[in-house]
């Protein structure tokens, strides 16, 4: 018996770093590892079961001159820390025994900085006004291309070809369901990972089983 672990990586390193705080690359990376090994491991209390491979589903971090708004200045992303750590957790990854990179790409033509939803709020309620906004009231946004779709052609390979006999997705929104619904046609044991977030009751029925693995968590679940 053969599982594959799929982990859609934008929502892992963010559900990582609310539940275990900030890590190294290196760090970051060997929890990964662990986290889908506790998955293997309760699995194998069960049947004799053995690792396929772990999907890591990913886009390349933001490399470009985005102009600040309050700043008034441009802030090169190829300098920022967030570029340098990414890159280096995408280097441990390819390190790991028995891991896939996955890497779409990054819509970066129209990233921008916004103000955060909570202050936008506090200016029109008149709690905040406009002198009164800081740096870190503002947030970069741009759109990844190509992560969901390739979770799904993945899903959708595995499954036709018979090359495993469970699939373990570490997610938290619900862009999975028609692959999931396809996997289960084809006989696939389906488990979802929202690492103790919040999932929507209609998501039950697509799947064969809700399981966040690891038991140490130092935050409750949220959504």
């Amino acid at each position: 018996m053969r599982t594959a672990i799929l982990v859609d990586g934008g929502f892992y390193r963010k559900r990582a770093k609310y539940l275990w705080g900030k890590k190294t690359p290196e760090k970051r990376a060997a929890e990964l590892w662990a986290y889908c090994s506790a998955h293997l491991k309760h699995e194998q209390k069960f049947d004799d079961r053995s690792l396929y491979r772990i999907f890591y589903y990913d886009c390349p971090p933001l490399g470009k001159t985005v102009y600040h708004p309050l700043l008034q200045r441009g802030i090169d992303f190829r300098h920022s820390e967030t570029f340098s750590w990414t890159e280096k957790f995408f280097d441990e990854l390819r390190k790991q025994r028995k891991v896939a990179l996955r890497l779409g790409e990054l819509s970066d033509d129209y990233a921008a900085f916004t103000i955060n939803p909570a202050v936008i709020k506090d200016l029109c309620s008149g709690k905040t006004k406009l002198s009164d906004l800081k740096e870190e009231d503002f947030s970069i946004n741009f759109k990844q291309k190509g992560v969901d779709m390739r979770i799904g052609l993945d899903i959708a390979s595995l499954a036709y070809k018979k090359q495993i006999d469970q699939i373990i997705l570490i997610a938290g929104d619900s862009d999975f369901v028609p692959a999931a619904k396809l996997a289960r046609r084809e006989g696939i044991d389906f488990i979802l990972d929202p690492m103790w977030a919040t999932i929507k009751e209609n998501l039950f029925e697509h799947i064969d089983g809700l399981m966040s693995q690891w038991g140490n968590r130092s935050k409750k679940q949220t959504t």
